[in-house]
């Protein structure tokens, strides 16, 4: 009885923060509304804005103390300026509509390119109870307004921190997301967030493991990158995305003939399979894509249940040949990927020159599988 009676009354706290935090939100999208009528009543001016912050926030921070400070302030216009939209209130479900900066977060030139323009906006009914306003003011620093919609869409359906969410915009998920899917995929991420339904939208490109903490000017073996991961399986997990749970390294799979060892095995509870990973320090090549083939092949005929989905295979490697891809198994399998892996945080432009190799490949991919077919109805 004890036990129970301490659960309701944490929950109770847990419940008054949130209302608090909740009220706060509101209360901050108002004040940054007060302050974007007042200041367009001085028609723009700089000096006008700057001293109606400066003289506001003494005001305030004397009558209830810490917590209006000039930047604060600022936070709060930008705030309205960019949810001016969005109804004033606490939503307890999310609904499944979409939304329409300022300056602060880009994800690279490429979102522009990859980001469809909408010409018909339903926009998202008030704000999450279940993000504070660390989160919304974290989802400040992100330009472009459908990746922010992805990522509030993404905070609130996996219960983020903010620290995680601020490592997820850092690092560019969404535009690592987007690389593979057509329009009508770039819209379905944008307006319901991550859905993984099927292989192919658990990979992304590249993946980010900075975490590990290894210099990126030292020579290592696959069993250090491997090890690093196994010490940080946590942000892995993390990084390799929804539904995956860690099994085993070094995995040992055994013929009548001989033996192999798989570097990493997880099993993703959503798409209901194991994934099979193999790590490699340097570029791509068709040895690699063969061996994945052949362990995937080997792992569903050992190793799968009958209730288990078809194994996936996703090679992690320093570099990828684009060669190698457009003329292996990888072309055509669904249940095989490579992926590039990045040791360090890339820069923007890094990160963008990556997608941008990334998505002529995909698109000579496609091509590449339609002209077979207008093959045949020539000859037909």
């Amino acid at each position: 009885m004890f036990d129970r009676i301490v659960y309701i009354l944490e929950q109770a706290k847990i419940d008054v923060v949130r209302a608090v935090n909740s009220s706060m939100i509101i209360a901050y999208w108002y004040i940054g509304k007060e302050i974007v009528e007042e200041l367009q009543k001085g028609k723009n001016r700089a000096e006008y804005g700057t001293q109606v912050i400066k003289d506001l926030s003494s005001k305030l921070n004397r009558q209830y103390g810490r917590g209006f400070s000039v930047t604060n302030l600022k936070y709060f216009r930008m705030f309205y300026q960019l949810y001016s939209d969005r109804l004033p209130a606490i939503r307890h479900k999310l609904a499944d509509e979409s939304i329409a900066l300022s300056k602060g977060h880009k994800a690279c030139d490429l979102l522009s390119d990859l980001s469809i323009a909408i010409e018909k906006t339903s926009f998202i009914h008030g704000f999450s109870s279940c993000l504070s306003w660390s989160h919304y003011r974290i989802l400040l620093q992100v330009e472009n307004n459908n990746e922010r919609l992805f990522y509030e869409i993404e905070a609130e359906k996996e219960n983020w921190s903010v620290t995680v969410l601020e490592r997820q915009i850092h690092t560019f998920l969404f535009a690592r997301l987007l690389k593979s899917r057509n329009k009508a995929g770039v819209m379905d991420l944008i307006e319901r967030g991550q859905i993984v339904e099927t292989p192919s939208d658990l990979i992304k490109h590249p993946y980010i493991l900075d975490f590990l903490g290894l210099p990126e000017e030292d020579k290592y073996h696959e069993k250090n990158i491997e090890s690093a991961i196994i010490q940080n399986i946590q942000s892995f997990l993390l990084e390799l995305g929804k539904g995956f749970a860690f099994i085993k390294r070094q995995y040992r799979m055994e013929t009548d003939s001989s033996h192999f060892y798989i570097d990493l095995v997880f099993y993703n509870y959503i798409l209901k399979c194991f994934v099979l990973i193999d790590l490699k320090i340097g570029e791509l090549t068709h040895q690699d894509v063969g061996q994945m083939d052949m362990y995937v092949r080997m792992f569903d005929d050992l190793e799968r249940k009958k209730e288990d989905n078809p194994t996936i295979g996703l090679i992690l490697c320093a570099e990828k040949d684009e060669v190698v891809v457009k003329y292996s198994v990888l072309k055509e399998n669904k249940k095989i990927f490579a992926s590039k892996y990045m040791l360090y945080l890339p820069t923007e432009k890094e990160l963008e020159q990556e997608l941008t190799r990334e998505q002529r490949l995909f698109l000579a991919q496609k091509k590449f599988l339609k002209t077979p077919k207008i093959a045949n109805k020539k000859r037909k």
